[in-house]
This record gives structure tokens, sequence and C-alpha cells, in this order.
């Protein structure tokens, strides 16, 4: 929009939302500290699989035996390993950047003037956020079930209660297991976006949002509030292990959804509330 139209009090022109939502993309796996973050996760399932390659060749643990009967597990160890510490500070990183980024570099408040519009804005780093867990959870799939088929057989997968499955259902099981990872992110996004909105330091925003898991996880070994513990984000994450079970056990990963679903829902709307009646002249 150009000065002049500003001057005339022109109205100005709104992009299409699927394009706000397409730049945004762009401009979240464009940055290099994303890129290095999803390489180091596709890393993760390569330097694990050597390890226990290695160390089963020498008489390894036991714990290591699912691996190496079956490569497809490799994801879920992968997984097992990133998603206490080393997930959660990739969201923080994108999610507590998201406005306090751009505020920080003085382009929030150009983004928020009508052409963008706070609404949109605000769905299109959500979009971006969720594309983030779903990139970083599907790496470390891809990757496992590469660097695994290489490494480990590819006949039927045995599962945690003593059933064996077929490699591609044991294929299908561990497409499962990233998704569910990827939407037990949400919760911690959501609660990173809404952080964002209320400063200017990106730092500060990032150091905030991942304090959250790393409380919630701690708190999760405390016997003495138990109570609250199923309401804690991080106290179903790794039931993904559920999905490894014949038949699945649902109960626990319906649970685990709801509670992200409860933690998105709020603290979308504190951020919507905060965007919408946010001062950025």
């Amino acid at each position: 929009m150009s000065v002049s139209e500003v001057a005339v009090g022109a109205a100005p022109v709104r992009p299409h939302p699927t394009g706000l939502f397409l730049s945004e993309l762009r401009l979240t796996f464009r940055r290099l500290r994303t890129l290095a973050l999803i390489g180091g996760y596709g890393a993760v399932p390569i330097l694990l699989g050597v390890v226990i390659k290695v160390t089963t060749a020498s008489g390894g643990p036991n714990f290591i035996s699912f691996v190496a009967q079956n490569g497809t597990f490799l994801v879920v160890v992968s997984l097992f390993f990133l998603l206490p510490l080393f997930l959660p500070v990739g969201v923080a990183v994108v999610a507590g950047d998201s406005f306090a980024g751009e505020a920080h570099l003085g382009t929030l408040r150009y983004l928020l003037v009508a052409p963008a519009g706070r609404v949109r804005l605000l769905g299109a780093k959500l979009f971006a956020l969720l594309a983030f867990c779903l990139a970083s959870a599907f790496v470390v799939y891809v990757t496992g079930v590469v660097i695994g088929a290489i490494l480990f057989p590819t006949g039927g997968m045995p599962l945690l209660t003593g059933t064996t499955i077929s490699y591609a259902a044991g294929l299908w099981r561990g497409f499962l297991v990233a998704t569910y990872v990827a939407a037990s992110l949400t919760g911690i996004g959501a609660i990173g976006v809404f952080a964002s909105t209320l400063t200017e330091a990106p730092l500060g925003a990032m150091a905030a949002t991942m304090a959250v898991p790393l409380i919630s996880q701690i708190l999760d070994v405390v016997p003495q509030i138990a109570v609250i513990h199923p309401y804690l984000p991080t106290h179903e994450w790794l039931t993904f292990a559920d999905l490894l079970r014949d038949p699945i056990f649902t109960p626990n990963l319906v649970h685990g959804l709801v509670v992200q679903l409860v933690y998105v829902l709020v603290f979308v709307s504190a951020a919507y509330a905060r965007m919408t009646t946010r001062d950025v002249a």
C-alpha cells in the first residue's frame, strides 16, 4: 500500500489468507535456525542407529533388543529421547519468536496494519507453528524408517504386548506415534505464542515457553501433588507407547489429546485477546 493511498484514506487491499499462510511458512522454514533444528532432529536416528548397531554387535543391553529385531523401532526410540527436551526447545524457539521477534525488529506494527490483519496474522503464525511440529516429528519418522531399514531387519515387528505385526503395519504404527508426538507439542506451542504476544524480547518469550515443559515434568514426578498430574501438559507425552500394543490402548492417548486441545484453546484465545487489544502504534 502506497503512502498516497494512506493519505487519501483508500481502503487497504487484504491479501488472500492462503497467501499470508504460505508467506509465513516460507519465512519460518527459510530461517537458518529452523533448518538447523529440523536437521538436528533428523540426525538423531542416524546417530542412535549406528550406536545401537555397534552396541548390539558387541553384546549390548537388552533394552535395545526391539530395535535390533525391527528397524521401525528406531523411530520410537528416537522420539523417546527427543520428546522430553529437544523437541520442546524447537517449539519454544519458533513459538517464542512468532510475535516477539517481529516486535523486536520493528516489523510487527506494519504487519498488523490492515493488509495483514491481526486475526489473520495470528492464524498464520499458528499454522506455521503446527507445520513445524509436524515437520519435526516426521523428519524423525522418515529418517528412522530409512536408517532402520538399512541397519536392522525389516520383517515382522514385535509389539510391547508380545505379538508380532507385519512390517507394513509397523510402519503405520510408527506413523501414528509421530503424529501423536506432533500433537503433543501443540499445547506448549500455544503457550509460547501467547507468551510471544506479551513481550518484545524474543529470548524472554522462548525462555518462558521452555520453562513450561521443564516445570511440568518436574511436577509430574512429585507424588504429593498427584491430583494435578493428569492436567499437566506433559503428563501423557510418553503414552505413545500405547500405540505399540495389541490392541492399541486408547484411553490415555485420548486423554493426552484432549489435554493438548484444552491448552491450545485457552492460550490461543488469550493470544487472540491480546492481539486484538494490543497497541502497536
